[in-house]
């Protein structure tokens, strides 16, 4: 049996150079040195390496369908996912991702329980890990002429357009699929159970939310940098104020009854 650890800090550093796969059995020895100090060493290391655990259980958990949908011949599964459906200004946004079903993206999760910084290391990561990765948006005079639902699906249609390859199957968060050309199946709350689903949630909102950062100085008044073009109380009044913007989706209450700024 090794010598134990002479200081906390050897110890330390062998659990640091320990193999994963011989990581456990370190630990509980270390568990049992006299020293408190080594023995609250190994229940932290401990700690982290079970978290690590169920983290990686919940991202292969995240591929169960994909790999379902491949078991039955699919080659190429995306998942899409869109922003701004509620916003009173700015686009609608939809990305689309392909991923493979061997790629773990440390963090993924629906976009809505990341925070931001957290969102922009993951959309980070989904870009640079994912086969393909495409974002649409379909601005305000289009959202009105079209509706909010046709210009969703439009956003859709021209995300999955931008992954340059063919998809065989599609998973879309919610309970409609729409009327895409591609078999597509929905599923609710999809953007925290289904790995590519999250994965597009996460870009399309820090892809929007660049966006309308970048806006605010075009359309000074709105802070559409703070409220990415929601109704928050803020908006309304500046809506009140000085009216919609061309930026502003006039189909929706109170733009549609509010005289333009621009």
């Amino acid at each position: 049996m090794p010598r134990p650890p002479a200081t906390i800090t050897e110890a330390r550093a062998l659990i640091a150079a320990c193999p994963p796969d011989e990581l456990p059995r370190l630990l509980r020895r270390l568990a049992k040195d006299p020293r408190d100090g080594v023995v609250l060493l190994a229940k932290a290391a401990a700690g982290r390496l079970e978290r690590t655990r169920v983290e990686e259980e919940r991202l292969t958990s995240l591929m169960a369908r994909q790999l379902m949908l491949h078991g039955l011949g699919i080659e190429v599964v995306a998942g899409i996912d869109e922003v701004g459906c509620g916003a009173l200004a700015g686009p609608v946004t939809a990305c689309a991702v392909v991923l493979d079903v061997s790629c773990r993206i440390e963090g993924l999760n629906d976009s809505k329980k990341l925070s931001p910084d957290a969102r922009v290391r993951v959309a980070d990561l989904v870009r640079t890990r994912s086969v393909a990765c495409a974002v649409a948006h379909v601005g305000p005079d289009e959202i009105d002429r079209l509706g909010i639902r046709r210009a969703t699906r439009l956003a859709w249609e021209q995300a999955l357009e931008g992954l340059g390859i063919a998809v065989g199957h599609v998973l879309v968060d919610g309970n409609d699929p729409g009327a895409l050309r591609i078999p597509t199946t929905s599923i609710v709350k999809g953007d925290s159970s289904e790995a590519s689903i999250a994965a597009a949630s996460v870009v399309a909102k820090v892809a929007r939310d660049a966006l309308m950062a970048a806006s605010a100085a075009r359309y000074p008044g709105y802070a559409f940098d703070l409220n990415s073009g929601y109704g928050t109380p803020e908006h309304l009044a500046a809506i009140a104020a000085l009216g919609p913007s061309e930026f502003h989706r006039r189909s929706f209450a109170p733009c549609s009854s509010q005289e333009p700024l621009f």
